[in-house]
Protein backbone atom coordinates (compact mmCIF):
# COMPACT_ATOMS: atom_id res chain seq x y z
CA UNK A 1 0.00 0.00 0.00
CA UNK A 2 1.37 3.32 -1.04
CA UNK A 3 0.74 5.73 1.76
CA UNK A 4 1.15 9.55 2.27
CA UNK A 5 2.11 11.58 5.17
CA UNK A 6 -0.38 14.25 7.04
CA UNK A 7 0.85 15.93 10.08
CA UNK A 8 3.02 12.72 10.86
CA UNK A 9 0.64 9.85 10.34
CA UNK A 10 0.89 7.62 7.62
CA UNK A 11 -1.82 7.66 5.64
CA UNK A 12 -3.22 5.39 3.02
CA UNK A 13 -3.34 6.72 -0.39
CA UNK A 14 -6.45 4.72 -0.86
CA UNK A 15 -9.08 5.50 1.08
CA UNK A 16 -12.48 3.46 2.16
CA UNK A 17 -15.54 5.62 0.99
CA UNK A 18 -18.90 4.68 2.60
CA UNK A 19 -21.40 6.27 0.01
CA UNK A 20 -21.67 3.58 -2.11
CA UNK A 21 -21.74 0.24 -0.27
CA UNK A 22 -23.33 -3.12 -1.58
CA UNK A 23 -27.24 -3.31 -1.18
CA UNK A 24 -29.46 -5.90 -0.67
CA UNK A 25 -32.92 -6.53 -2.57
CA UNK A 26 -34.83 -4.19 0.10
CA UNK A 27 -31.93 -1.44 -0.72
CA UNK A 28 -30.22 -2.26 2.92
CA UNK A 29 -26.87 -2.27 3.40
CA UNK A 30 -25.30 -5.88 2.61
CA UNK A 31 -22.91 -5.74 6.23
CA UNK A 32 -21.89 -8.85 5.76
CA UNK A 33 -19.93 -8.19 2.24
CA UNK A 34 -18.83 -4.51 4.28
CA UNK A 35 -17.42 -6.29 7.18
CA UNK A 36 -15.53 -8.72 4.27
CA UNK A 37 -14.79 -5.53 2.41
CA UNK A 38 -13.18 -4.05 5.12
CA UNK A 39 -10.98 -7.10 6.17
CA UNK A 40 -9.88 -7.65 2.80
CA UNK A 41 -8.94 -3.56 3.47
CA UNK A 42 -7.31 -3.52 6.47
CA UNK A 43 -5.33 -6.78 5.87
CA UNK A 44 -4.04 -5.02 3.02
CA UNK A 45 -3.05 -1.57 4.56
CA UNK A 46 -6.40 0.86 4.13
CA UNK A 47 -6.59 2.47 7.39
CA UNK A 48 -8.84 5.76 6.02
CA UNK A 49 -12.74 5.21 6.16
CA UNK A 50 -15.00 8.19 5.22
CA UNK A 51 -18.65 8.29 6.17
CA UNK A 52 -21.17 11.20 6.18
CA UNK A 53 -24.47 12.04 8.02
CA UNK A 54 -26.38 11.51 4.18
CA UNK A 55 -24.79 8.28 3.39
CA UNK A 56 -27.25 5.32 2.80
CA UNK A 57 -30.17 7.22 4.35
CA UNK A 58 -28.11 7.66 7.48
CA UNK A 59 -27.14 3.69 7.90
CA UNK A 60 -24.15 4.26 6.55
CA UNK A 61 -22.32 5.83 10.13
CA UNK A 62 -24.56 2.70 11.89
CA UNK A 63 -22.60 -0.04 9.75
CA UNK A 64 -19.25 1.55 9.35
CA UNK A 65 -19.58 2.02 13.33
CA UNK A 66 -20.30 -1.80 14.15
CA UNK A 67 -17.81 -3.21 11.14
CA UNK A 68 -15.22 -0.97 12.49
CA UNK A 69 -15.71 -1.83 16.10
CA UNK A 70 -13.66 -5.01 15.61
CA UNK A 71 -10.75 -3.76 15.08
CA UNK A 72 -8.61 -1.78 17.94
CA UNK A 73 -9.52 2.02 18.04
CA UNK A 74 -5.97 3.63 17.25
CA UNK A 75 -5.45 0.92 14.31
CA UNK A 76 -7.71 3.20 11.55
CA UNK A 77 -9.07 6.71 10.90
CA UNK A 78 -12.62 7.31 10.70
CA UNK A 79 -13.79 11.02 8.90
CA UNK A 80 -17.75 12.18 9.27
CA UNK A 81 -19.13 15.37 7.93
CA UNK A 82 -21.53 17.87 9.23
CA UNK A 83 -24.39 18.23 7.05
CA UNK A 84 -24.76 21.60 6.64
CA UNK A 85 -24.97 22.21 3.20
CA UNK A 86 -28.37 20.54 3.47
CA UNK A 87 -31.28 22.93 3.12
CA UNK A 88 -33.01 23.26 6.50
CA UNK A 89 -34.61 25.62 8.99
CA UNK A 90 -32.54 25.26 11.66
CA UNK A 91 -29.02 24.19 12.25
CA UNK A 92 -27.98 22.41 15.60
CA UNK A 93 -24.20 20.54 15.37
CA UNK A 94 -23.79 19.98 18.84
CA UNK A 95 -27.09 17.49 18.10
CA UNK A 96 -25.69 16.12 15.16
CA UNK A 97 -22.36 15.48 16.15
CA UNK A 98 -22.72 13.67 19.21
CA UNK A 99 -25.22 11.58 16.95
CA UNK A 100 -22.91 10.60 14.93
CA UNK A 101 -20.39 9.74 17.69
CA UNK A 102 -22.64 7.44 19.05
CA UNK A 103 -23.69 6.02 15.55
CA UNK A 104 -20.15 4.73 14.82
CA UNK A 105 -19.66 3.92 18.45
CA UNK A 106 -16.24 5.79 18.64
CA UNK A 107 -15.48 9.06 21.12
CA UNK A 108 -13.99 10.61 18.64
CA UNK A 109 -13.42 11.38 15.07
CA UNK A 110 -9.78 11.40 13.95
CA UNK A 111 -11.11 13.40 10.47
CA UNK A 112 -13.99 15.74 10.13
CA UNK A 113 -15.76 18.12 7.65
CA UNK A 114 -17.79 20.69 6.69
CA UNK A 115 -19.83 18.57 4.39
CA UNK A 116 -19.87 20.93 0.91
CA UNK A 117 -19.15 24.20 0.95
CA UNK A 118 -20.53 25.67 -1.82
CA UNK A 119 -21.82 29.05 -2.73
CA UNK A 120 -25.35 28.54 -1.25
CA UNK A 121 -24.18 26.60 1.87
CA UNK A 122 -21.09 28.70 2.62
CA UNK A 123 -23.60 31.29 4.42
CA UNK A 124 -25.13 28.60 6.62
CA UNK A 125 -21.62 27.31 7.91
CA UNK A 126 -20.54 31.40 8.60
CA UNK A 127 -24.24 32.19 9.92
CA UNK A 128 -23.04 33.38 13.84
CA UNK A 129 -26.67 32.13 14.77
CA UNK A 130 -25.54 28.48 14.10
CA UNK A 131 -22.15 28.47 15.74
CA UNK A 132 -21.16 26.14 13.42
CA UNK A 133 -17.92 26.79 13.06
CA UNK A 134 -17.25 28.22 16.52
CA UNK A 135 -18.41 24.20 17.77
CA UNK A 136 -16.11 22.54 16.02
CA UNK A 137 -13.86 24.33 16.81
CA UNK A 138 -13.96 23.91 20.54
CA UNK A 139 -14.67 19.82 19.02
CA UNK A 140 -10.81 19.74 18.26
CA UNK A 141 -9.53 21.74 21.19
CA UNK A 142 -11.46 18.81 23.76
CA UNK A 143 -9.70 16.61 21.28
CA UNK A 144 -12.84 14.93 19.85
CA UNK A 145 -11.94 15.78 16.50
CA UNK A 146 -8.44 15.25 15.60
CA UNK A 147 -8.41 16.93 12.41
CA UNK A 148 -11.22 19.28 10.58
CA UNK A 149 -11.22 20.42 7.26
CA UNK A 150 -14.30 20.66 4.41
CA UNK A 151 -15.69 19.43 1.36
CA UNK A 152 -16.85 21.38 -1.71
CA UNK A 153 -18.27 21.41 -5.04
CA UNK A 154 -17.75 25.41 -5.36
CA UNK A 155 -16.22 27.15 -8.27
CA UNK A 156 -12.33 28.38 -7.60
CA UNK A 157 -14.17 31.50 -6.73
CA UNK A 158 -15.99 30.54 -3.97
CA UNK A 159 -13.80 28.09 -2.55
CA UNK A 160 -11.07 30.95 -2.83
CA UNK A 161 -14.07 33.31 -0.55
CA UNK A 162 -14.34 30.62 1.93
CA UNK A 163 -10.54 29.88 2.77
CA UNK A 164 -10.27 33.73 3.13
CA UNK A 165 -12.58 33.82 5.81
CA UNK A 166 -12.04 30.27 7.32
CA UNK A 167 -8.48 28.98 5.86
CA UNK A 168 -6.76 29.22 8.97
CA UNK A 169 -9.08 26.52 10.64
CA UNK A 170 -9.33 24.33 7.48
CA UNK A 171 -6.45 21.56 8.18
CA UNK A 172 -7.56 19.35 4.75
CA UNK A 173 -9.79 19.92 1.38
CA UNK A 174 -11.77 17.30 -0.40
CA UNK A 175 -12.64 18.26 -3.95
CA UNK A 176 -13.79 15.87 -7.09
CA UNK A 177 -10.83 15.48 -8.65
CA UNK A 178 -10.08 12.93 -11.26
CA UNK A 179 -8.37 13.44 -15.41
CA UNK A 180 -12.22 14.57 -16.79
CA UNK A 181 -12.88 17.02 -13.91
CA UNK A 182 -9.65 18.11 -14.10
CA UNK A 183 -10.39 20.83 -16.83
CA UNK A 184 -14.64 20.17 -16.97
CA UNK A 185 -15.10 21.34 -13.45
CA UNK A 186 -11.65 23.67 -13.15
CA UNK A 187 -10.12 21.11 -10.54
CA UNK A 188 -6.95 22.54 -11.85
CA UNK A 189 -7.64 25.50 -10.79
CA UNK A 190 -8.68 24.21 -7.14
CA UNK A 191 -5.75 22.18 -6.72
CA UNK A 192 -3.31 24.40 -7.36
CA UNK A 193 -5.36 27.36 -5.63
CA UNK A 194 -5.24 24.47 -2.10
CA UNK A 195 -1.05 23.93 -3.12
CA UNK A 196 -0.30 27.69 -2.86
CA UNK A 197 -2.32 28.19 0.35
CA UNK A 198 -0.90 24.74 1.90
CA UNK A 199 -3.92 22.64 2.23
CA UNK A 200 -3.31 19.14 1.48
CA UNK A 201 -6.21 17.82 -0.91
CA UNK A 202 -8.56 14.82 -0.42
CA UNK A 203 -9.75 13.24 -3.75
CA UNK A 204 -13.44 12.29 -4.09
CA UNK A 205 -14.85 10.68 -7.32
CA UNK A 206 -11.38 9.60 -8.78
CA UNK A 207 -13.73 7.43 -11.56
CA UNK A 208 -16.32 9.58 -11.65
CA UNK A 209 -18.90 7.50 -9.90
CA UNK A 210 -18.19 4.75 -12.36
CA UNK A 211 -18.23 6.78 -15.66
CA UNK A 212 -14.57 6.97 -16.38
CA UNK A 213 -14.89 2.82 -15.94
CA UNK A 214 -16.19 1.77 -19.03
CA UNK A 215 -15.04 4.76 -21.82
CA UNK A 216 -15.09 4.53 -25.70
CA UNK A 217 -13.75 1.76 -27.25
CA UNK A 218 -11.46 4.06 -29.05
CA UNK A 219 -10.29 5.38 -26.33
CA UNK A 220 -9.71 1.95 -23.89
CA UNK A 221 -7.47 1.37 -27.01
CA UNK A 222 -5.25 3.92 -26.67
CA UNK A 223 -5.05 3.29 -23.27
CA UNK A 224 -4.42 -0.29 -23.26
CA UNK A 225 -1.61 0.22 -26.36
CA UNK A 226 0.36 3.06 -23.85
CA UNK A 227 -0.08 0.71 -20.64
CA UNK A 228 -1.28 -3.61 -21.61
CA UNK A 229 -0.84 -4.24 -18.39
CA UNK A 230 -3.72 -1.49 -16.24
CA UNK A 231 -7.15 -1.03 -16.73
CA UNK A 232 -8.66 2.00 -17.57
CA UNK A 233 -9.66 2.48 -13.39
CA UNK A 234 -6.18 1.97 -12.92
CA UNK A 235 -5.38 4.98 -15.04
CA UNK A 236 -7.89 7.21 -13.13
CA UNK A 237 -5.74 6.33 -9.87
CA UNK A 238 -2.06 6.87 -11.74
CA UNK A 239 -3.20 10.55 -12.78
CA UNK A 240 -3.44 10.94 -9.09
CA UNK A 241 -0.72 9.25 -8.20
CA UNK A 242 1.57 12.20 -10.50
CA UNK A 243 -0.26 15.46 -8.05
CA UNK A 244 2.26 15.62 -4.66
CA UNK A 245 -0.72 17.51 -2.97
CA UNK A 246 -2.90 14.84 -2.68
CA UNK A 247 -2.90 12.82 0.30
CA UNK A 248 -5.91 10.76 -0.23
CA UNK A 249 -8.14 9.16 -2.56
CA UNK A 250 -11.75 7.97 -1.64
CA UNK A 251 -13.18 5.03 -4.05
CA UNK A 252 -16.85 4.36 -2.99
CA UNK A 253 -15.95 0.58 -3.48
CA UNK A 254 -19.78 -1.10 -4.05
CA UNK A 255 -18.24 -4.84 -4.10
CA UNK A 256 -15.27 -6.97 -2.75
CA UNK A 257 -13.67 -7.06 -6.66
CA UNK A 258 -13.63 -3.54 -6.69
CA UNK A 259 -11.27 -2.90 -3.27
CA UNK A 260 -9.43 -5.76 -4.68
CA UNK A 261 -8.59 -4.46 -8.01
CA UNK A 262 -8.24 -0.80 -6.38
CA UNK A 263 -5.76 -2.21 -3.69
CA UNK A 264 -3.89 -3.94 -6.32
CA UNK A 265 -3.47 -0.45 -8.27
CA UNK A 266 -2.05 1.27 -4.88
CA UNK A 267 0.22 -1.32 -4.13
CA UNK A 268 3.19 0.57 -6.04
CA UNK A 269 2.75 4.46 -7.58
CA UNK A 270 3.32 4.29 -11.30
CA UNK A 271 2.02 7.92 -12.05
CA UNK A 272 1.71 9.04 -15.59
CA UNK A 273 4.47 10.16 -17.54
CA UNK A 274 4.08 13.53 -19.60
CA UNK A 275 3.37 12.04 -22.69
CA UNK A 276 0.86 9.52 -21.03
CA UNK A 277 -0.63 12.84 -19.44
CA UNK A 278 -1.16 14.47 -22.36
CA UNK A 279 -2.40 11.07 -23.59
CA UNK A 280 -5.05 10.96 -21.06
CA UNK A 281 -6.38 14.72 -21.28
CA UNK A 282 -6.79 14.15 -24.49
CA UNK A 283 -9.18 11.57 -23.58
CA UNK A 284 -10.48 13.62 -21.66
CA UNK A 285 -11.37 16.30 -24.56
CA UNK A 286 -12.91 13.85 -26.44
CA UNK A 287 -15.25 12.07 -24.37
CA UNK A 288 -16.61 15.50 -23.13
CA UNK A 289 -18.45 15.72 -26.42
CA UNK A 290 -18.32 19.11 -25.98
CA UNK A 291 -19.93 22.42 -26.81
CA UNK A 292 -16.58 23.93 -28.35
CA UNK A 293 -16.77 27.33 -25.94
CA UNK A 294 -13.40 28.77 -25.87
CA UNK A 295 -13.95 31.07 -22.74
CA UNK A 296 -13.04 33.85 -24.79
CA UNK A 297 -16.20 36.18 -23.49
CA UNK A 298 -17.24 38.19 -26.39
CA UNK A 299 -20.72 36.90 -26.27
CA UNK A 300 -20.87 38.29 -22.69
CA UNK A 301 -20.42 42.31 -23.92
CA UNK A 302 -23.28 41.85 -25.95
CA UNK A 303 -25.99 40.09 -23.74
CA UNK A 304 -28.61 42.28 -22.84
CA UNK A 305 -29.10 40.00 -19.57
CA UNK A 306 -25.85 40.12 -18.47
CA UNK A 307 -25.68 36.12 -18.50
CA UNK A 308 -22.27 34.74 -17.67
CA UNK A 309 -22.72 32.81 -20.97
CA UNK A 310 -18.98 30.97 -20.87
CA UNK A 311 -20.11 29.86 -17.26
CA UNK A 312 -23.02 28.48 -18.23
CA UNK A 313 -21.86 26.56 -20.81
CA UNK A 314 -19.25 25.16 -18.95
CA UNK A 315 -21.96 23.64 -16.99
CA UNK A 316 -24.35 22.53 -19.62
CA UNK A 317 -21.32 20.56 -20.62
CA UNK A 318 -21.00 18.57 -17.56
CA UNK A 319 -24.60 18.08 -17.38
CA UNK A 320 -24.48 16.83 -21.03
CA UNK A 321 -21.92 14.07 -19.75
CA UNK A 322 -22.92 13.36 -16.46
CA UNK A 323 -26.86 14.32 -15.36
CA UNK A 324 -26.24 14.39 -11.53
CA UNK A 325 -27.25 16.67 -8.90
CA UNK A 326 -23.63 17.75 -7.90
CA UNK A 327 -23.59 19.44 -11.23
CA UNK A 328 -27.35 21.15 -11.20
CA UNK A 329 -25.63 22.91 -7.63
CA UNK A 330 -23.76 25.33 -9.68
CA UNK A 331 -26.40 26.68 -11.06
CA UNK A 332 -29.15 26.84 -8.00
CA UNK A 333 -26.24 28.77 -6.30
CA UNK A 334 -26.93 31.96 -9.17
CA UNK A 335 -29.25 34.42 -8.65
CA UNK A 336 -32.68 34.06 -10.77
CA UNK A 337 -31.45 36.85 -13.26
CA UNK A 338 -28.60 35.01 -14.06
CA UNK A 339 -30.03 31.45 -14.42
CA UNK A 340 -30.12 29.90 -18.54
CA UNK A 341 -33.80 30.51 -18.30
CA UNK A 342 -33.87 34.42 -18.41
CA UNK A 343 -32.19 34.29 -21.79
CA UNK A 344 -34.31 35.81 -24.53
CA UNK A 345 -33.40 33.90 -27.13
CA UNK A 346 -32.20 37.22 -29.36
CA UNK A 347 -29.01 35.74 -30.88
CA UNK A 348 -26.47 38.45 -30.53
CA UNK A 349 -24.05 36.39 -28.64
CA UNK A 350 -24.16 33.82 -31.84
CA UNK A 351 -23.45 36.37 -33.95
CA UNK A 352 -20.39 36.92 -32.71
CA UNK A 353 -18.98 33.72 -31.68
CA UNK A 354 -15.89 32.91 -32.94
CA UNK A 355 -16.76 28.89 -32.63
CA UNK A 356 -20.29 29.60 -34.79
CA UNK A 357 -21.82 28.38 -31.33
CA UNK A 358 -25.91 28.05 -31.35
CA UNK A 359 -26.27 29.69 -27.54
CA UNK A 360 -29.68 30.21 -27.68
CA UNK A 361 -30.40 26.90 -28.39
CA UNK A 362 -27.67 25.43 -26.19
CA UNK A 363 -29.40 27.33 -23.18
CA UNK A 364 -32.80 26.16 -24.50
CA UNK A 365 -31.48 22.84 -23.87
CA UNK A 366 -29.75 23.19 -20.92
CA UNK A 367 -33.14 24.27 -19.78
CA UNK A 368 -34.71 20.90 -20.89
CA UNK A 369 -31.93 18.81 -19.03
CA UNK A 370 -31.80 20.92 -15.71
CA UNK A 371 -35.68 20.07 -15.76
CA UNK A 372 -35.25 16.19 -15.20
CA UNK A 373 -32.33 16.30 -12.86
CA UNK A 374 -33.67 16.71 -8.89
CA UNK A 375 -32.57 19.90 -7.37
CA UNK A 376 -30.48 19.58 -4.77
CA UNK A 377 -33.29 21.02 -2.58
CA UNK A 378 -35.59 18.71 -3.14
CA UNK A 379 -33.47 15.88 -2.15
CA UNK A 380 -32.80 17.58 1.51
CA UNK A 381 -36.53 18.04 1.42
CA UNK A 382 -37.08 14.34 1.30
CA UNK A 383 -33.83 13.48 3.47
CA UNK A 384 -35.22 16.22 6.19
CA UNK A 385 -38.76 13.92 6.55
CA UNK A 386 -36.45 10.99 7.85
CA UNK A 387 -33.28 12.34 9.13
CA UNK A 388 -33.79 16.26 10.07
CA UNK A 389 -30.68 17.96 11.18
Amino acid sequence: MIFSEFQNKQLSLLGFGAMRLPTLADGSVDEAQVERMVAYAIDHGVNYFDTAWPYHNGESEYVMGRVLSKYPRESFYLADKFPGHQHNDHYDPAAVFEKQLKKCGVEYFDFYLLHNVYERSMSVYLDPQWGILDYFREQKRLGRIKHLGFSTHANVEGLKEFLDIAGDDMEFCQIQLNYLDWTLQNARGKYDLLTKRGIPVWVMEPVRGGKLVNVSESATVKLRAARPDETTVAWCFRFLQGLPNVKMVLSGMSNEQQIVDNIATFEESRPLSPTEGELILKIAEELKGSVPCTGCRYCVAGCPMGLDIPFLLSVYNDLRYAPVTNTTLRIEALPESKKPDVCVGCGKCSRICPQNIDIPGAMQDFCELLEKVPSWEDICRERAATQPI
